[in-house]
């Protein structure tokens, strides 16, 4: 028997940075993710590197058309391939599909008076064919696809001028899209920008006198995507009150090392912080305690007068999250091994097994997860993304037998089950990476995640052949099923 209620939203999640390619055709502009280097001299756990863009590498990466260096800019050609590939969701009876509209598509420079019409009917296409498999799409707005002359002109997100220009931008696909469209996202992963500022807000930290400035222009930043999400939130229920937002964060489950007091507050710490970014999205109230450190700090955090009632009237109607990992956090970490992933390190859980790019595997830590939000908003949820980067072999008959991402999905889906079990409202699920992507911190190809293999190398050598893995027949088969096969 199924936990999962009739009506579960099963399907897959990917970027359009990290799958559209296409990243100067039919007018799109130049985006923050068109200039991330690979830098295969980097090891692949060292995330901070990987990720880090200095103003030195936007003037390189802007002097060049390369694309094997720059692997975002040809992602998995899905632009001239989205028929074929949403066809084999279809095959995988995906119920819905997460994806991104590339800003820089819709709006080139991102202060353009109006919208690129060659952007607009490319997604035309794409939810028509969504449609024709009976596909509900989920649609994240901004998914670390910034135009790129936001941050040279601007400064990025601290720049209040970019609220303007987001709206724009979100009422245009709002219009256009939304009879499509029921569930949007307005930022993937909005608590990131203290991982990644490039990719996340715009901010080049370099350019700041220092860290606490660079700091105070990064909550300045949030604010600003806050409110932002706020007005949209309004709009879309104008437009379409049937439709729904939901806010979109990384969910970190940090864990004490052991039941000493120090630990147990370590540990609430992380977690309070992972907290405070549904908190404005969800009760539209900043948590005292961020406000209390920006006074502690001499943050000038400016807003309008009218920001914190916007914040306050137009909250999220559901949570959605990332899950990857769990940590754990000591008062003794200087003397304790170290794990790390998602740019988040912590003490390394001897009861956890690692991937071979140090993410801990920790299926109980999603059960706790959806627990501890919804016994905390009492909002419906969301696991948007989730899944396992691995070197996937390719046997000599042309098979992959993936059997370790079998497993992995097998036992987080058992968490999902259990925490609807323990009384959680848990929507839907959508796997990261359904099909193979270009990966986000490190621009890797060989760090795969998909159902789906696609034939491409790291340096961009090979045919784009699809070809479905061990784990497709098995994912659909959970599916039909609506998790009662696993």
């Amino acid at each position: 028997m199924s936990n999962f209620p009739d009506g579960f939203m099963w399907g897959g999640a990917t970027a359009a940075n990290q799958l559209e390619g296409a990243w100067n055709v039919d007018g799109k502009g130049i985006s923050v993710a068109d200039v991330a280097r690979f830098k295969p001299d980097i090891n692949k756990k060292d995330y901070v590197s990987q990720w880090h863009t200095s103003p030195e590498d936007i003037v390189a990466a802007k002097n060049t058309n390369d694309v094997e260096f720059y692997p975002k800019r040809h992602g998995i050609d899905f632009y001239h391939h989205f028929e074929e590939d949403i066809r084999l969701f279809s095959e995988m009876n995906f119920k819905c599909y997460r994806l991104s509209i590339a800003w820089s598509r819709i709006f080139p420079n991102g202060d353009d008076e109006e919208p690129n019409e060659l952007g607009l009917n490319y997604y035309d296409k794409i939810f028509a064919t969504l449609k024709k498999y009976n596909i509900e799409p989920i649609v994240t707005l901004s998914h670390y696809e910034m135009p790129l002359n936001l941050v040279e002109k601007y400064g990025g997100w601290g720049n209040r001028k970019l609220v303007e220009f987001f709206v724009r931008y979100s009422q245009t696909c709002i219009d256009r899209f939304g009879k499509n469209v029921k569930y949007w996202l307005s930022f993937n992963e909005i608590d990131s920008a203290f991982r990644h500022a490039f990719t996340t807000v715009g901010i080049i930290e370099e350019k700041y006198v220092s860290k606490l400035k660079a700091e105070e222009a990064i909550y300045q930043s949030l604010h600003h995507q806050f409110l932002a999400s706020a007005l949209i939130t309004k709009y879309l229920r104008k437009r379409y009150p049937a439709s729904e937002l939901g806010c979109m964060v990384t969910k970190t489950m940090t864990y004490p090392e052991t039941c000493r007091p120090e630990d147990i507050y370590l540990a609430q710490k992380d977690n309070r912080m992972n907290f405070f970014f549904t908190d404005v999205q969800v009760n539209g109230v900043y948590p005292s305690f961020i406000l209390k450190y920006w006074k502690d700090s001499n943050f000038n955090i400016k807003m309008k007068s009218d920001d914190l009632k916007e914040l306050k009237e137009n909250t999220v109607d559901f949570i959605s999250f990332s899950y990857y990992m769990s940590i754990v956090q000591s008062s003794e970490a200087d003397q304790r091994e170290k794990v790390g992933g998602n740019l988040t390190t912590g003490v390394k859980n001897p009861y956890l097994p690692i991937t071979d790019w140090g993410w801990q595997v920790d299926p109980k830590g999603l059960q706790i997860s959806l627990i501890d939000l919804y016994d905390r908003y009492r909002k419906p949820l969301w696991i948007v993304e989730n899944g396992l980067g691995y070197s996937d072999k390719v046997e000599l008959d042309g098979s992959i037998k993936d059997d370790y991402r079998i497993e992995y999905f097998r036992d987080h889906f058992r968490a999902i089950s259990d925490a609807i079990s323990d009384g959680v409202d848990v929507r839907g699920y959508t796997s990261w990476g359904c099909i193979d992507v270009v990966s986000a911190s490190t621009s890797q190809m060989s760090k795969r995640y998909g159902f789906i293999y696609v034939d491409l190398d790291d340096f961009n050598k090979g045919t784009l052949n699809r070809t479905k893995k061990k784990s497709f027949n098995w994912y659909r088969d959970v599916i039909s099923s609506n998790g009662t096969k696993l």
